[in-house]
């Protein structure tokens, strides 16, 4: 039976690399953590050597509860910046070896000087070193979602994990609760102590955001089932998508570019691939130090959402440039952002944006607004995300030319 322990045993069985559980939630609250101890026993029941890793039970008494009988690894005791610190101590969980360790916080970054900067980091070494893991986080915490979880909540998740990791995960399990039950849970003080209380209900405890969440992990949660079926069928697509992430220097519209086509490119269960032209003017040693940098992390951001990252030189023909490497890597769709029309760009012919569209059909192109967050209204959701307009698709069928189409 799927999600049962005696499923996840039979997983473990069968492999000699560590096998990954995720529990998804859509808020804190819904009961990843109790849940991820009442597996524990019943592995351990069923005669697997189980350890907790780390666990965070926020003072609830119910999931302190559940701790008892179980084999905890004492946390590192860290020394930072004047003051004692735990964090989870993954050489000793790599001493130990356990057949299975239970990991909470996954999205948790780790205190300076420790062997990983992130958690999810140490759950790789972990399965890489043949050791299952069980772990939890909440959907916002997505690094794909980053932008539609601040449309939802006005909200900026600084602690992020890569989609490749949740893509890996041999078992994925949802935990829901009504939301009228998670506000209430909360008032009365079974999530959050004190302050917290009132700070959780201004941010993502209230009603119409938890729904927006819950659709967010489901969606989620059916997509990996969706990958897990592929991987098992025997068919065999007969076309092959493959998109192409056009970035620029321009950071907010290139993070948002490739968080969009890290969901189309799920979506479509497709490879795909970011380009950036360096031009003239961003050569290395004319490029300011701040763009460089900012440069390098949406550079970052793309392969660890799992694109191939090419940089190719354009000198000042950027389009003639891009579409040459979306001919070269056989891309079918090109992902590029709408900039702002203005007189002067199509003066000096700096409109990038258009040249390309008409190197690929003409004039005629529409934006891609299918996998945008709903929102009350188009207006709000461009004010919520900062003014910038959404990326559109300009789709070209590599394999068949003359049937080329713009969406």
């Amino acid at each position: 039976m799927p999600h049962s322990p005696d499923y996840f045993l039979q997983l473990i069985q069968k492999s000699r690399r560590g096998r990954l559980k995720i529990y998804i939630g859509m808020i804190a609250g819904v009961g990843k953590s109790y849940r991820m101890l009442q597996e524990a026993h019943q592995l351990q029941k069923a005669g697997e050597n189980v350890a907790i890793g780390f666990i965070e039970t926020h003072g609830r008494p119910e999931t302190e509860a559940l701790l008892a009988g179980l084999s905890v690894i004492p946390r590192k005791k860290v020394f930072y910046k004047g003051k004692e610190l735990e964090e989870m101590d993954l050489e000793a969980i790599l001493t130990e070896r356990p057949e299975v360790v239970i990991v909470d916080e996954l999205a948790h970054t780790n205190i300076p000087g420790s062997v990983n900067e992130k958690r999810w980091q140490d759950v790789r070494d972990l399965i890489q070193a043949g050791i299952n893991v069980i772990t939890a986080f909440n959907v916002q915490h997505l690094e794909s979602l980053n932008d539609k979880v601040f449309t939802v909540s006005g909200i900026e998740v600084s602690e992020r994990i890569p989609d490749t990791l949740f893509a890996e995960a041999d078992e994925v399990v949802n935990i829901d609760l009504p939301a009228e039950d998670l506000i209430q849970r909360l008032k009365e003080g079974k999530i959050y102590k004190g302050e917290k209380i009132q700070s959780a209900l201004d941010n993502f405890f209230q009603a119409e955001k938890i729904l927006q969440l819950r659709e967010l992990a489901l969606l989620q949660v059916a997509k990996n089932l969706e990958r897990k079926i592929d991987r098992t069928s025997a068919d065999k697509q007969t076309i092959v998508e493959r998109f192409m992430a056009c970035i620029s220097t321009n950071e907010k519209m290139a993070t948002k570019v490739i968080r969009k086509t890290a969901r189309l490119a799920t979506n479509y269960k497709a490879d795909w691939f970011v380009v950036y032209v360096q031009a003239e003017a961003e050569s290395a040693v004319r490029i300011e130090s701040r763009v460089q940098t900012k440069l390098l992390q949406n550079m970052k951001l793309a392969a660890e959402l799992g694109a191939k990252v090419l940089q190719v030189q354009g000198n000042e023909n950027i389009p003639d440039a891009l579409f040459k490497a979306a001919m070269e890597h056989k891309a079918t769709n090109i992902v590029i952002g709408r900039p702002n029309q203005s007189i002067w760009r199509a003066v000096t012919g700096k409109n990038y944006f258009a040249k390309l569209v008409r190197k690929n059909c003409g004039n005629r192109y529409r934006p891609d607004r299918s996998d945008l967050t709903t929102a009350k209204s188009k207006k709000n959701q461009e004010t919520m995300m900062g003014g910038l307009r959404p990326p559109i698709i300009v789709s070209k069928d590599i394999l068949r030319p003359q049937a080329a189409e713009c969406l």
